[in-house]
């Protein structure tokens, strides 16, 4: 691993070094694909000494720093960037297997365009030109039969100056229809962060500083929203802090690495969660451990989620769920937070906001350190539901769709039939890495760089307390004939000269981003934080750095909760489960896994040789079973048994 004293070494070489290793212009390194040695290397390279390029690493959504060891011209190794505030150089296992995506033999080489019936993979091979030649004169002819709003753009969640990009891309084209999909995207998280607290974002959770962690099916060390950072902080909040030991309570119906690591682990019915949390709710105001003034009114809208109520139809004994609210109302600072299987539920939304509540219920644990510190100057979610889309499908409204880096057709869930509506598209284009289903279902393919070899940057949320940007740059050349994303839609502007307003002045991304910083440090040079006294040595030492971040302090302002606000979105019982009791008598629980996420590095190597944490489980899908019911059954381990539901079946282990 990559230490903070050596990193600083490596990138603090000299302002020379770090403009010929970091300058906007293409890298002077030679071609990855080529293994001829140097007769005569770039005079910047050094034949067995490594470069190092900051970046970011966008294996998942968390945002984390890395550092790309580079050597004569190929990426060998990637770590954690140490000055980084989200990573602080530590990085989990799909990051590291980021190579694996830039040197995937399974990487789509060059632009294709389909030849057969689609979804029957029959692609011929095109250049570039004729590439965008088909989608420009597409998006002209669609513009000019008044018919612009027929472009719709479905990306993966994205931030920083390619959203911005994207965005004024579809606005000045004349179509509003942009729009984001990802699996575990936390949108109910954020809608009931909204109800709660009043904004529609992701807030800092100060796991490293409080004293008893209450998490509600959140598997933070492994998977939820940020877990190199909450790993970091778990391990500070428990061994960090001499003489203090912080305590963790994990409630959830399948034990999950964060549940092996925690002091109790509640195992609660699925779907009732979010009445477990009401239940606690319950017993801290009517404990005398909420101290408002609307007491009353509180204790009226809890009244019926008594421990002894609640106990029945959770499965947690009532004399333990009224030891937690104890425990949590008298730990200061306290912290509940809900996961991904909470959320999920069908009353997804109200079971995090019966969650949210527990922390100012429990003494206002809200813009403290050690509890939950709302995150300041976030730009609202404007997520559309996916579903929105396939209907306007469904309708015929959709003319061209352009996908980047989703993949509905595996990762919706059956009931949007995404793979029936998407035949009802004239043109879809899929500017992608790899032939997935849905870019399998496509028209016309335009191969997009890795992370490894684009420029980016990643405007964090959640961060962690303060505003951190992090900046991508390439590492490598392309390793095949890919663009980037941002050139793409950088050239169809361009060749749209006629339907845009103004000329666009950039003729790549890469101009497009250093344009964009420069207008950044212009307006706020003027900061004490900002020591550079001109655009060049800033955007140097921006990219030596990995990014720009302002440590302040992580106070933040405290809140009122409304009980009659709140009442209206509290749980009004356990989540309902297709299928009868009597013919499907068994709960099925999905989870994120922290290798593949929601399958997205199913394709990589070494997250398939990496076994499986709780199991040991590689190469496979598994499934786990209630030890005594499976004895009852005479199911034994190792045995492949069948798992149907009303939707289908599978066989597995």
């Amino acid at each position: 691993m990559l230490n903070r004293r050596d990193f600083l070494r490596v990138v603090g070489i000299g302002s020379a070094g770090a403009a010929a290793g970091f300058a906007l212009a293409e890298l002077n390194a030679p071609n990855p694909a080529r293994l001829i040695p140097y007769l005569i290397p770039p005079e910047d390279i050094i034949p067995g000494v490594a470069n190092w390029y900051a970046s970011v690493c966008r294996q998942c959504g968390a945002g984390c720093g890395i550092v790309v060891k580079v050597m004569e011209g190929r990426a060998k190794k990637i770590e954690g960037n140490p000055i980084h505030p989200i990573s602080k150089g530590g990085l989990c296992a799909r990051g590291q297997a980021g190579l694996q995506v830039l040197y995937n033999p399974g990487r789509i080489k060059n632009p294709l365009r389909r030849i057969g019936e689609r979804g029957k993979g029959e692609f011929q091979e095109i250049t570039w030109e004729e590439g965008l030649t088909i989608l420009s004169k597409n998006l002209k002819e669609l513009r000019d039969r008044g018919e612009g709003d027929g472009l719709y753009l479905l990306t993966s969640p994205i931030s920083g100056h390619l959203k911005l990009l994207l965005k004024n891309f579809m606005n000045a084209y004349g179509s509003s229809k942009y729009f984001a999909y990802e699996l575990i995207n936390y949108e109910n998280l954020r809608f009931a962060n909204n109800i709660t607290f009043g904004q529609n974002s992701l807030p800092h959770y100060d796991i490293e500083n409080t004293n008893l962690l209450l998490s509600f099916g959140a598997d933070f060390l492994t998977t939820w929203i940020s877990p190199v950072n909450y790993s970091y902080a778990y391990g500070h909040m428990r061994q960090g802090r001499p003489g203090l030991r912080g305590k963790v309570i994990q409630v959830e119906p399948r034990l999950s690495l964060t549940g092996a690591n925690a002091d109790e682990w509640v195992a609660v019915k699925p779907g009732t969660e979010g009445l477990l949390a009401l239940a606690i709710a319950y017993e801290i105001v009517e404990g005398g451990y909420y101290k408002g003034e609307d007491r009353g009114k509180w204790l009226a809208a809890l009244e019926r989620f008594t421990p002894r109520d609640v106990a029945k139809v959770t499965e947690v004994a009532e004399e333990r769920i009224i030891g937690i609210a104890r425990e949590f109302s008298k730990t200061k600072p306290s912290l509940a937070i809900g996961g991904e299987n909470v959320s999920s539920y069908e009353n997804g939304v109200s079971n995090l906001v019966a969650i949210n509540i527990l922390n100012y219920l429990a003494g206002n644990n809200i813009g403290i350190s050690g509890g939950i510190i709302p995150n300041r100057d976030i730009e609202k979610s404007s997520f559309i539901p996916v579903n929105s889309l396939m209907q306007d499908a469904s309708k015929g409204k959709i003319k061209t769709l352009i996908l980047y880096d989703t993949n509905p057709v595996f990762t919706t869930p059956g009931a949007v039939k995404v793979e029936g509506q998407l035949k009802n598209i004239p043109l879809i284009v899929s500017l992608s890495s790899f032939m997935d289903e849905t870019t399998l279902l496509s028209d016309l393919i335009l191969p997009t760089h890795t992370y490894l070899e684009d420029w980016g940057d990643n405007f964090t949320e959640p961060s962690v307390g303060y505003p951190v940007a992090t900046i991508m740059q390439p590492a490598v050349n392309p390793v095949f004939n890919t663009k980037s994303v941002g050139d793409i839609f950088i050239h169809l502007a361009r060749n749209l000269a006629g339907v845009f307003q103004k000329e666009i002045p950039w003729t790549d991304f890469g101009a497009y981003l250093q344009a964009s910083w420069k207008m950044v440090y212009n307006k706020h040079k003027d900061m004490k934080e900002i020591r550079e006294t001109t655009f060049e040595e800033f955007w140097n030492n921006l990219l030596s750095k990995g990014g720009w971040w302002k440590e302040e302090s992580q106070a933040g302002k405290k809140v009122y909760i409304s009980v009659n606000k709140i009442t209206p979105y509290l749980p009004k019982g356990p989540a309902s489960f297709d299928g009868d009791d009597k013919d499907y008598p068994f709960y099925l629980t999905l989870y994120p896994h922290s290798s593949y996420m929601d399958g997205r590095g199913a394709n990589l190597p070494w997250l398939q040789e990496l076994p499986d944490a709780m199991t040991s489980v590689v190469w496979g899908t598994w499934i786990e079973m209630n030890p005594e019911r499976a004895t009852t059954m005479g199911i034994k381990e190792g045995d492949v048994i069948e798992v149907e539901s009303p939707f289908g079946k599978i066989y597995a282990p």
